[in-house]
């Protein structure tokens, strides 16, 4: 299995541009956007992380459905606005995956055959049998970081200009793909100013 994104939805791009002029208004603004509104918003967008002119930003939703193993959600999960709408479940699911199938190619295949032996001596118990519950967690905590997973999710854009900063070389190449699949979103450069804070950082020796 490969790490994918798909079914992106975004919503709010034109509100959130508008009200990136609402710190400078008396009465909130509720006419269509014009340039002037867009040339504020990227001007706001691109400032640096931590200043609060880009918060206008938190208002352009971005939902997806995103499959990715285990390690990548470990970091993924460090962020506060990339949540999870609702995600398939190990619990409920993990007998009717085929293992071989739900892990990237680059899980050890060694490991992959230990996990079907596991789950092959928990079938053979009885549903009675007490030593039923400590083989499922036996197989539960031996799952292979490798192992995929899919999770509908949530965010914004100011959540993604922080990710795309912090992951755009990274070791991992899920993060390459993540980083890439962030590019297609409507307005991202332009909004978020990503790819001129990371060329200044490689001006200034920061990456």
């Amino acid at each position: 299995m490969e790490f994918k994104i798909e079914n992106t939805e975004v919503y709010g791009v034109n509100k959130a541009i508008k009200a990136s002029g609402n710190p400078m208004r008396t009465i909130l603004d509720r006419t269509d956007i014009t340039e002037k509104d867009f040339n504020r918003a990227f001007k706001l967008g691109q400032t640096l992380n931590g200043q609060g002119h880009d918060n206008f930003l938190k208002g352009i939703i971005v939902q997806m459905d995103l499959t990715a193993p285990l390690y990548f959600w470990k970091q993924a999960q460090r962020y506060h606005w990339f949540d999870f709408v609702s995600s398939q479940s190990t619990m409920h699911c993990l007998l009717k995956f085929k293992v071989e199938d739900q892990c990237v190619e680059d899980t050890d295949k060694r490991i992959i055959e230990i996990i079907n032996e596991m789950i092959n001596d928990y079938l053979k118990l009885d549903d009675t049998n007490p030593n039923k519950v400590l083989q499922w967690r036996k197989i539960v905590a031996s799952l292979p970081c490798g192992f995929c997973l899919g999770a509908t999710m949530t965010t914004n854009y100011q959540q993604l200009k922080t990710m795309y900063l912090q992951r755009r070389y990274h070791k991992l190449k899920e993060w390459h793909v993540f980083c890439s699949w962030c590019e297609t979103l409507p307005y991202f450069f332009e909004l978020t100013g990503v790819d001129k804070i990371l060329n200044l950082d490689k001006k200034n020796g920061k990456e």
